[in-house]
Protein backbone atom coordinates (compact mmCIF):
# COMPACT_ATOMS: atom_id res chain seq x y z
CA UNK A 1 0.00 0.00 0.00
CA UNK A 2 1.34 3.63 -0.85
CA UNK A 3 1.49 5.74 1.84
CA UNK A 4 0.47 9.49 1.17
CA UNK A 5 3.19 11.43 0.92
CA UNK A 6 2.44 14.24 3.94
CA UNK A 7 2.17 11.31 6.43
CA UNK A 8 5.45 10.59 6.00
CA UNK A 9 6.40 13.88 5.91
CA UNK A 10 4.69 14.35 9.37
CA UNK A 11 6.20 11.29 11.08
CA UNK A 12 10.19 12.04 10.10
CA UNK A 13 9.65 15.72 11.79
CA UNK A 14 8.18 14.02 14.72
CA UNK A 15 11.09 11.45 14.86
CA UNK A 16 13.97 14.56 13.25
CA UNK A 17 12.81 17.65 15.01
CA UNK A 18 13.65 16.87 18.61
CA UNK A 19 17.00 15.68 17.61
CA UNK A 20 17.31 18.57 15.68
CA UNK A 21 16.45 21.18 18.16
CA UNK A 22 18.65 19.41 20.70
CA UNK A 23 21.81 19.38 18.31
CA UNK A 24 21.05 22.89 18.18
CA UNK A 25 20.96 23.69 21.92
CA UNK A 26 23.51 21.78 22.61
CA UNK A 27 25.71 23.78 20.14
CA UNK A 28 24.96 26.94 21.74
CA UNK A 29 25.50 26.04 24.94
CA UNK A 30 28.71 25.01 23.29
CA UNK A 31 29.27 27.92 22.11
CA UNK A 32 28.27 30.08 25.46
CA UNK A 33 30.72 28.34 26.67
CA UNK A 34 33.77 28.62 24.53
CA UNK A 35 33.05 32.71 24.66
CA UNK A 36 32.74 32.32 28.25
CA UNK A 37 35.64 34.81 29.80
CA UNK A 38 36.07 35.76 26.22
CA UNK A 39 34.24 39.32 26.54
CA UNK A 40 36.82 41.52 26.82
CA UNK A 41 38.59 40.63 24.05
CA UNK A 42 35.78 40.86 22.06
CA UNK A 43 34.88 44.56 23.16
CA UNK A 44 38.39 45.46 22.33
CA UNK A 45 38.22 43.81 18.84
CA UNK A 46 35.17 45.14 18.23
CA UNK A 47 36.66 48.73 19.44
CA UNK A 48 39.77 47.97 17.31
CA UNK A 49 38.38 46.96 13.95
CA UNK A 50 34.90 48.56 13.90
CA UNK A 51 36.13 52.13 14.81
CA UNK A 52 39.14 51.99 12.38
CA UNK A 53 36.66 50.83 9.64
CA UNK A 54 34.28 54.42 10.73
CA UNK A 55 38.01 55.77 10.95
CA UNK A 56 38.91 54.83 7.26
CA UNK A 57 35.94 54.65 5.47
CA UNK A 58 34.10 57.25 6.81
CA UNK A 59 35.83 60.34 8.42
CA UNK A 60 39.42 59.25 6.00
CA UNK A 61 38.00 57.93 2.47
CA UNK A 62 35.12 59.81 2.21
CA UNK A 63 35.45 63.12 4.44
CA UNK A 64 38.71 63.85 3.85
CA UNK A 65 39.15 62.86 -0.06
CA UNK A 66 36.13 61.86 -0.86
CA UNK A 67 37.02 59.22 -2.68
CA UNK A 68 32.91 57.85 -3.27
CA UNK A 69 29.73 59.46 -2.63
CA UNK A 70 26.43 58.33 -0.83
CA UNK A 71 23.06 59.70 0.72
CA UNK A 72 22.73 62.32 3.08
CA UNK A 73 21.10 59.52 4.78
CA UNK A 74 23.97 57.14 4.75
CA UNK A 75 26.51 60.20 5.95
CA UNK A 76 23.82 59.95 8.83
CA UNK A 77 24.99 56.39 9.72
CA UNK A 78 28.37 56.87 9.42
CA UNK A 79 28.00 59.98 11.59
CA UNK A 80 26.06 57.74 14.45
CA UNK A 81 28.28 54.52 13.75
CA UNK A 82 31.64 56.68 14.15
CA UNK A 83 30.17 57.84 17.41
CA UNK A 84 29.32 54.19 18.73
CA UNK A 85 32.55 52.26 17.68
CA UNK A 86 34.78 55.52 18.78
CA UNK A 87 33.68 56.01 21.50
CA UNK A 88 35.09 58.18 24.08
CA UNK A 89 37.49 59.26 21.56
CA UNK A 90 34.91 60.40 18.54
CA UNK A 91 36.82 62.13 16.33
CA UNK A 92 34.57 64.79 14.18
CA UNK A 93 33.95 64.40 10.08
CA UNK A 94 34.38 68.04 9.47
CA UNK A 95 37.68 68.29 11.73
CA UNK A 96 39.26 65.66 10.54
CA UNK A 97 38.79 65.97 6.86
CA UNK A 98 39.82 69.63 6.96
CA UNK A 99 43.34 68.15 9.12
CA UNK A 100 44.27 65.36 7.01
CA UNK A 101 43.83 67.36 3.91
CA UNK A 102 46.09 70.04 5.24
CA UNK A 103 48.82 66.89 6.02
CA UNK A 104 48.76 65.66 2.28
CA UNK A 105 49.63 69.20 1.10
CA UNK A 106 52.23 69.51 3.37
CA UNK A 107 53.42 66.04 4.09
CA UNK A 108 56.73 66.31 5.97
CA UNK A 109 56.96 70.46 6.04
CA UNK A 110 57.26 72.80 8.94
CA UNK A 111 53.27 73.01 8.33
CA UNK A 112 52.30 69.45 8.43
CA UNK A 113 49.99 69.12 10.81
CA UNK A 114 51.77 65.54 11.98
CA UNK A 115 55.13 64.34 11.08
CA UNK A 116 57.95 62.26 12.63
CA UNK A 117 60.51 64.42 10.71
CA UNK A 118 59.49 67.81 12.65
CA UNK A 119 58.64 66.30 16.04
CA UNK A 120 60.81 65.33 18.36
CA UNK A 121 58.83 62.13 19.93
CA UNK A 122 55.33 60.46 19.28
CA UNK A 123 53.76 61.78 21.92
CA UNK A 124 54.61 65.35 21.36
CA UNK A 125 53.72 64.81 17.33
CA UNK A 126 50.00 63.43 18.88
CA UNK A 127 49.91 66.59 20.99
CA UNK A 128 50.29 68.86 18.64
CA UNK A 129 47.70 66.69 16.33
CA UNK A 130 45.57 67.46 18.92
CA UNK A 131 45.92 70.73 19.51
CA UNK A 132 45.32 71.46 16.07
CA UNK A 133 42.37 69.08 15.22
CA UNK A 134 40.58 70.82 18.08
CA UNK A 135 41.56 74.59 16.80
CA UNK A 136 40.02 73.57 13.31
CA UNK A 137 37.08 71.40 14.58
CA UNK A 138 36.12 74.59 17.36
CA UNK A 139 36.37 76.71 13.91
CA UNK A 140 39.58 78.62 16.19
CA UNK A 141 41.65 78.81 12.83
CA UNK A 142 40.76 81.62 10.22
CA UNK A 143 42.10 82.21 6.31
CA UNK A 144 41.37 78.07 6.23
CA UNK A 145 41.84 77.57 2.65
CA UNK A 146 38.50 76.25 0.33
CA UNK A 147 40.64 73.78 -0.90
CA UNK A 148 40.63 72.40 2.76
CA UNK A 149 37.09 72.79 3.30
CA UNK A 150 34.99 72.64 -0.02
CA UNK A 151 32.52 69.81 0.92
CA UNK A 152 33.82 68.79 4.03
CA UNK A 153 30.61 66.82 5.75
CA UNK A 154 29.18 68.63 8.47
CA UNK A 155 26.60 67.98 11.34
CA UNK A 156 26.86 70.34 13.29
CA UNK A 157 24.98 69.53 16.69
CA UNK A 158 25.72 66.30 16.56
CA UNK A 159 29.47 66.99 16.27
CA UNK A 160 28.75 68.78 19.22
CA UNK A 161 27.16 66.35 21.45
CA UNK A 162 29.73 63.34 20.33
CA UNK A 163 32.19 65.44 21.16
CA UNK A 164 31.21 67.40 24.70
CA UNK A 165 32.57 65.69 28.27
CA UNK A 166 28.71 64.22 28.67
CA UNK A 167 28.86 61.76 26.07
CA UNK A 168 33.16 61.20 26.48
CA UNK A 169 32.84 59.98 30.03
CA UNK A 170 29.18 58.76 29.75
CA UNK A 171 31.39 56.29 27.56
CA UNK A 172 34.21 55.99 30.03
CA UNK A 173 31.54 55.45 32.66
CA UNK A 174 30.25 52.30 30.33
CA UNK A 175 33.86 50.91 29.16
CA UNK A 176 34.72 50.87 32.91
CA UNK A 177 31.12 48.93 34.14
CA UNK A 178 32.20 46.23 31.20
CA UNK A 179 35.99 45.32 32.67
CA UNK A 180 34.52 45.30 36.56
CA UNK A 181 31.61 42.93 35.11
CA UNK A 182 33.60 41.12 32.63
CA UNK A 183 37.26 40.98 33.92
CA UNK A 184 38.59 37.71 35.68
CA UNK A 185 42.01 38.81 35.87
CA UNK A 186 44.03 41.83 36.93
CA UNK A 187 45.91 42.05 33.71
CA UNK A 188 42.82 42.75 31.56
CA UNK A 189 42.30 45.95 33.00
CA UNK A 190 45.40 46.92 31.34
CA UNK A 191 43.17 47.49 27.86
CA UNK A 192 41.14 49.91 29.83
CA UNK A 193 43.47 52.95 28.95
CA UNK A 194 43.47 51.47 25.18
CA UNK A 195 39.47 51.66 25.14
CA UNK A 196 39.83 55.12 26.15
CA UNK A 197 42.30 55.82 23.58
CA UNK A 198 41.94 53.74 20.76
CA UNK A 199 41.31 56.23 17.85
CA UNK A 200 44.24 58.11 18.98
CA UNK A 201 46.07 55.10 18.77
CA UNK A 202 45.16 54.48 15.49
CA UNK A 203 46.62 57.53 14.76
CA UNK A 204 49.82 56.82 15.63
CA UNK A 205 50.32 53.97 14.38
CA UNK A 206 50.03 55.57 10.99
CA UNK A 207 51.30 58.93 11.37
CA UNK A 208 54.25 57.83 12.90
CA UNK A 209 55.01 54.26 12.29
CA UNK A 210 53.95 54.28 8.98
CA UNK A 211 56.59 57.39 7.93
CA UNK A 212 59.51 55.53 9.62
CA UNK A 213 59.11 51.46 8.80
CA UNK A 214 58.07 49.85 5.92
CA UNK A 215 58.80 49.80 2.01
CA UNK A 216 57.50 51.72 -0.96
CA UNK A 217 56.39 51.42 -4.52
CA UNK A 218 56.65 55.11 -5.30
CA UNK A 219 59.09 57.63 -4.78
CA UNK A 220 56.82 60.55 -3.52
CA UNK A 221 57.70 63.90 -1.95
CA UNK A 222 57.46 62.51 2.29
CA UNK A 223 58.60 59.99 4.28
CA UNK A 224 55.06 57.65 3.69
CA UNK A 225 55.44 53.95 3.66
CA UNK A 226 53.85 50.41 3.62
CA UNK A 227 53.83 49.55 7.12
CA UNK A 228 52.68 45.98 6.71
CA UNK A 229 53.01 43.74 3.12
CA UNK A 230 49.65 42.49 4.43
CA UNK A 231 47.44 44.85 6.31
CA UNK A 232 45.92 42.17 8.88
CA UNK A 233 45.86 45.34 11.42
CA UNK A 234 44.80 49.03 10.30
CA UNK A 235 42.08 47.74 7.27
CA UNK A 236 44.25 49.00 4.90
CA UNK A 237 45.53 51.96 6.36
CA UNK A 238 49.12 51.16 6.40
CA UNK A 239 49.23 51.20 2.74
CA UNK A 240 50.27 54.38 3.51
CA UNK A 241 52.92 54.83 0.79
CA UNK A 242 50.22 53.83 -1.80
CA UNK A 243 47.98 56.47 -0.15
CA UNK A 244 49.90 59.06 -0.43
CA UNK A 245 51.02 58.75 -4.15
CA UNK A 246 47.04 58.66 -5.23
CA UNK A 247 45.62 60.40 -2.47
CA UNK A 248 42.32 60.48 -3.95
CA UNK A 249 42.23 56.35 -4.60
CA UNK A 250 39.29 54.42 -2.72
CA UNK A 251 41.62 51.54 -2.87
CA UNK A 252 44.54 52.08 -0.62
CA UNK A 253 46.37 48.48 -1.91
CA UNK A 254 46.29 46.53 -5.67
CA UNK A 255 49.68 47.91 -6.17
CA UNK A 256 51.79 44.42 -5.82
CA UNK A 257 49.75 40.73 -5.49
CA UNK A 258 50.14 40.69 -1.77
CA UNK A 259 48.29 44.06 -0.99
CA UNK A 260 44.86 43.76 -0.23
CA UNK A 261 42.34 46.42 1.55
CA UNK A 262 40.22 45.06 3.63
CA UNK A 263 38.27 48.54 4.02
CA UNK A 264 38.20 48.76 0.09
CA UNK A 265 36.81 45.03 -0.40
CA UNK A 266 33.37 45.98 1.62
CA UNK A 267 33.53 49.28 0.23
CA UNK A 268 32.97 46.96 -3.43
CA UNK A 269 30.19 45.45 -1.90
CA UNK A 270 28.65 48.63 -0.79
CA UNK A 271 29.26 50.13 -4.73
CA UNK A 272 27.59 46.21 -6.39
CA UNK A 273 24.60 47.07 -3.53
CA UNK A 274 24.26 50.29 -4.67
CA UNK A 275 24.67 51.73 -0.91
CA UNK A 276 27.63 54.04 -2.27
CA UNK A 277 29.01 55.23 -5.27
CA UNK A 278 32.63 54.59 -6.09
CA UNK A 279 34.61 57.67 -7.80
CA UNK A 280 36.73 55.82 -10.76
CA UNK A 281 40.12 57.22 -10.96
CA UNK A 282 41.95 57.20 -14.59
CA UNK A 283 45.45 56.33 -12.60
CA UNK A 284 47.84 54.40 -13.33
CA UNK A 285 48.91 51.75 -10.27
CA UNK A 286 52.10 50.56 -11.20
CA UNK A 287 55.03 50.33 -9.05
CA UNK A 288 58.22 52.15 -9.87
CA UNK A 289 60.68 48.86 -9.61
CA UNK A 290 61.97 50.22 -5.72
CA UNK A 291 62.47 48.41 -2.68
CA UNK A 292 61.12 45.09 -1.77
CA UNK A 293 58.47 44.08 0.50
CA UNK A 294 59.60 42.66 3.59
Amino acid sequence: MIRDPKEVSSELIEIFLPTIVTIFYTTCLRVRQQLKNMEILILMLVLWYVGLFFQTFFLHRYAAHQSFTMSKFGEKICFIGTWIFQGSNYLSAYGYGIMHRMHHAYADTEKDVHSPKYDKSLFSMMWRTKTIYSSITNKEVEGIEERFTKDVPEWHWFDKFARSWVSRIGWGVFYTWFFYTYATAWWQWLALPIAFLMAPIHGAIINWFAHIYGYVNYKVGDTSKNMLPVDFLMMGESYHNNHHKHGNRANFGGVRWHEIDPTYVIMWVLDKLGMIHIKRLEVSVKREGLKKAA
